[in-house]
């Protein structure tokens, strides 16, 4: 029988078993940021212990650079852990993508332009949504500062193995459902905490059409869905997507291409669990409570606890519900905004800035709603300037920042107030992820964001901007 490519990759760089049962795994590549990166540093300086391949590990700050006047954060924090990630790189000769390098940007997004992320290879990094390095074939995951001080100073960190799960979806998406939809639709399919246990292997015919910055984006949530990770296996995107780009070998580049394509799973692999749906069944998804399996699709209503099958489940849709302001029963289209954003490491990338540009272009958001856009790199800003996407953003109302995390964590002064309501296309809608303990979130693509900025509301922007018409 075959293996899958998360069961190549573990051989691949297994090291040993640990007394306790667990495995000894190598990590190819570690990226950090100055959120979790700070007390590891400390803890390696208090033990006498320097980086055992600095080479491995590239840096960047992301969650707390603020994305309006960015070399003079306000926030004296901010600037002590901006200069911490500066000195501990210089100290440790670890790379670091400052912002003078024009290269600095959200880690998940760094990463894959810079051509760091590989098929085939182990990545960690202290950040939840590390699993968005899998649309290359790679195995990621996020790890805590302990795990971060590890992998520095061992290059090796301890986990038990997976079970893995194969995620087939086939068929065609109808028009106007994106990347995000597919992957919200997933996680309201098996729940917050189904994945638990598992890497998610995302296969079929949508995965197989998808670009690599639609499978970053599927990946990016795997660990909203309870997955330990999440992959797409390689193939000629990839390789294309790869190729040329500043730290990938190009001395033999078929020879490199081809051992990529080798980690690819078996037709015969073996799975765990294999899940399968219809592609004609995604609708435009959007959330409407405070986990990210509270997703429904634009055109249902919001859930009624009267309505819950448990005692549990209806617990669970109250408390959202409470917090979240909305009246069971009705309709989510329709529910008013105060703020619309597009960015975060989910669909902060040039793809995502077009696709919404193309339909706001000749629009203007609605009265009374701030709208920001914010490019997940550096470079993608470089990029969408370059084609005039922030000139389109900005006439409709936009405001066009710098490169950051911006509102999706909000450990930076973009944050909601009060209780406003957020239209957004990151990866969680948690009580106060937005930066107010009593803010509310409301996922979606950028699209559908896009749709919501100009309508002042939770919209369907196959019929505000005609798309399905526009298809045919």
């Amino acid at each position: 029988m075959g293996k899958s490519l998360y069961e190549k990759v573990w051989e691949a760089h297994k090291v040993g078993t640990l007394a306790d049962g667990r495995t000894q795994l190598f990590i190819g590549t570690h990226l950090i940021h100055e959120v979790t990166s700070p007390q590891a540093f400390g803890m390696l300086r208090d033990l006498g212990l320097t980086v055992k391949y600095p080479g491995r590990t590239f840096a960047t700050i992301d969650h707390i650079v603020p994305t309006i006047n960015q070399d003079a954060p306000a926030d004296p924090l901010a600037a002590e852990m901006m200069q911490a990630l500066r000195q501990n790189a210089d100290d440790f000769g670890v790379t670091y993508f400052d912002l003078a390098s024009g290269k600095q940007g959200i880690v998940h997004v760094v990463g894959p332009e810079q051509g760091i992320t590989q098929p085939g290879t182990t990545i960690a990094c202290g950040d939840s949504h590390t699993a968005t390095h899998g649309a290359f074939g790679a195995i990621a995951f996020g790890i805590g500062t302990t795990q971060v001080r590890d992998v520095l100073a061992t290059q090796t960190m301890a986990m038990e193995p997976l079970k893995v799960r194969r995620i087939e979806v086939n068929g065609r998406l109808r028009p106007g459902v994106y990347a995000k939809d597919v992957t919200l639709h997933i996680i309201r399919k098996l729940g917050a905490k189904g994945g638990i246990g598992f890497a998610y292997e995302y296969a079929g015919e949508v995965f197989d059409a998808m670009t690599m910055e639609e499978r970053m984006t599927v990946c990016n949530m795997a660990i909203e869905g309870g997955a330990r990770c999440g992959y797409v296996n390689p193939d000629h995107k990839t390789v294309e997507y790869l190729k040329g780009r500043p730290y990938v070998d190009m001395s033999d580049f078929e020879a490199t291409a081809a051992k990529w394509l080798s980690f690819a799973s078996d037709a015969d692999a073996h799975y765990d669990d294999v899940v399968k749906i219809d592609a004609a069944e995604i609708e435009p998804t959007v959330t409407w409570g405070i986990s990210p399996d509270h997703g429904i699709a634009v055109s249902e209503s919001i859930p009624d606890p009267a309505s819950a099958t448990s005692p549990d489940e209806k617990a669970t849709i109250e408390e959202a519900l409470a917090y979240m302001k909305l009246p069971a029963g009705t309709p989510i289209k329709g529910v008013k905004i105060d703020v619309a954003f597009i960015g975060s490491c989910t669909n902060g990338r040039l793809s995502d800035f077009r696709e919404a540009a193309k339909f706001l272009k000749g629009r203007k958001v609605a009265a009374g709603v701030q709208a920001i856009a914010v490019p997940g790199s550096q470079i993608v800003a470089i990029q969408c300037e370059q084609e005039g996407l922030d000139k389109i953003f900005e006439e409709a109302g936009f405001e066009w920042r710098g490169a950051g995390c911006s509102m999706c964590l909000a450990m930076n002064p973009d944050k909601l107030v009060g209780d406003q309501i957020c239209a957004s296309s990151s990866n969680r809608n948690f009580k106060g992820r937005q930066g107010s303990p009593t803010g509310r979130t409301i996922l979606m693509s950028p699209v559908m964001v896009a749709a919501a900025a100009v309508s002042g509301s939770v919209a369907d922007a196959r019929e505000v901007f005609e798309i399905a018409t526009a298809a045919a």
